[in-house]
């Protein structure tokens, strides 16, 4: 049973913004502040309660009892509220408990508009991500700046722009006619991606791999497969990408925190459950007749499922890997492509691919150098340990690295 401590923050990253999608949808983008405060002091009534008298029997649906009362008592007794925008809401809605609905039903709608509403073709790409992750996924300001590899001040200039324009163009939260979906299909799916690379290989400084980040992108990506407007190819390849990566989670990180590099995972700890459900979704997209970014990836995710190493499974993953820099390129992409082309072609080629990209302010360039340069040239090898060690973010990467450091070190004093 997960303690205490913990089950507040986990409560708060997946409850947060089914809250206030429900309340944004029932009170509009205009009074989107009060739709997050309420939300905001939700949670701070639960960690002001909980710590006193304990846990509730359902700590759930204590949150949703009392955001329902909170947003009730704003539009019965907010004097604002009511000096603006209650005689709308006297001839459009009556104003009781039971049209709060926080019903799992209302928040799937509520969320599956919300994503929609959010990636409005008035807002710039950066807008629209970022409000998304804010409002829809429960993003911290820091978590936005730090995926943006921007500041803090950016971000809360850019997501207040954006919900100004947002009222300004009076953006309802309904889901989009059929011919809107397509356009605006592709940012809300950029949004999920982004999220769940952000949980695979997160960018807080105290951990590596967020899986309440990843659950809650495949959470939303789900809601997209069960519409039948949005079951579309490109979501199916999305949600197939997810699980296969999902289906290592357990390999890929150590009892310390570390990550385990890719052969040294033990391949029983795979979930074959997941992969399953990976080959469905990707069966499922192959329906279309284009193969796009999230295509690409998946078959290169399925290829790492695949348990036993040979030249088959690292010559497709190569190949795949060239067709996905041509289709969508990125330093990412690039350097694991130099990893399988080691695999295929061995080191000494990667090396000379991989010091192409001269990305030296990224320590897993530095890292996947290390790594080529064992044996090679282990003094090279050393100096980019040395460097990837003094740029790795997490604990558990620099724990990681500087055991690998240290086992160069031992090696070369034998």
């Amino acid at each position: 049973m997960m303690q205490q401590d913990q089950l507040l923050p986990h409560l708060f990253r997946s409850e947060y913004q089914k809250i206030i999608a429900v309340l944004c949808h029932y009170f509009g983008f205009e009074h989107i502040e009060a739709a997050e405060d309420i939300a905001s002091d939700t949670f701070l009534t639960a960690a002001e309660t909980w710590g006193i008298r304990g846990l509730p029997d359902n700590p759930k649906a204590w949150l949703y009892t009392v955001a329902r009362n909170k947003a009730t008592d704003y539009v019965r007794r907010g004097s604002k509220f009511k000096q603006k925008i209650a005689e709308g809401f006297a001839t459009e809605n009556d104003c009781d408990d039971t049209q709060i609905d926080l019903s799992d039903q209302n928040i799937s709608d509520s969320q599956l508009q919300m994503m929609f509403a959010i990636c409005h073709p008035s807002l710039s790409a950066e807008a629209q991500i970022g409000l998304a992750l804010r409002i829809l996924c429960g993003f911290g300001i820091d978590e936005i700046a730090e995926a943006f590899l921007s500041n803090k001040e950016t971000i809360n200039k850019r997501l207040f722009r954006a919900k100004e324009k947002l009222r300004e163009q009076k953006v309802k939260i309904v889901f989009p006619e059929p011919a809107d979906i397509v356009n605006r299909l592709g940012i809300v799916l950029k949004t999920l991606y982004l999220l769940f690379n952000e949980g695979y290989y997160s960018s807080c400084q105290s951990a590596t791999l967020r899986k309440d980040l990843c659950l809650e992108a495949m959470r939303l990506n789900y809601l997209l497969v069960e519409n039948k407007q949005t079951n579309l190819p490109e979501v199916n390849a999305l949600l197939s990408l997810m699980c296969f990566h999902a289906s290592r989670f357990d390999a890929r990180i150590d009892d310390n925190g570390e990550m385990i590099r890719y052969d040294d995972q033990d391949r029983k700890l795979w979930n074959d459950e997941l992969i399953a459900k990976g080959k469905h979704y990707l069966n499922l997209a192959s329906k279309g007749s284009e193969a796009g970014k999230y295509h690409i990836e998946a078959a290169i995710a399925y290829w790492h499922t695949v348990k036993t190493d040979n030249a088959e499974k690292w010559e497709n993953i190569l190949m795949l890997y060239n067709r996905l820099l041509i289709a969508a390129y990125s330093p990412a992409a690039a350097l694991n492509r130099a990893y399988a082309l080691a695999k295929v072609r061995g080191k000494e080629k990667a090396i000379i691919e991989a010091e192409k990209l001269k990305l030296d302010s990224n320590h897993l360039y530095h890292v996947l150098l290390g790594y080529l340069y064992t044996d090679v040239d282990n003094e090279k090898a050393v100096s980019h340990l040395k460097l990837a060690l003094k740029l790795a973010k997490t604990p558990g990467d620099r724990s990681r690295i500087g055991k690998d450091l240290d086992s160069l070190l031992s090696n070369d004093c034998k």
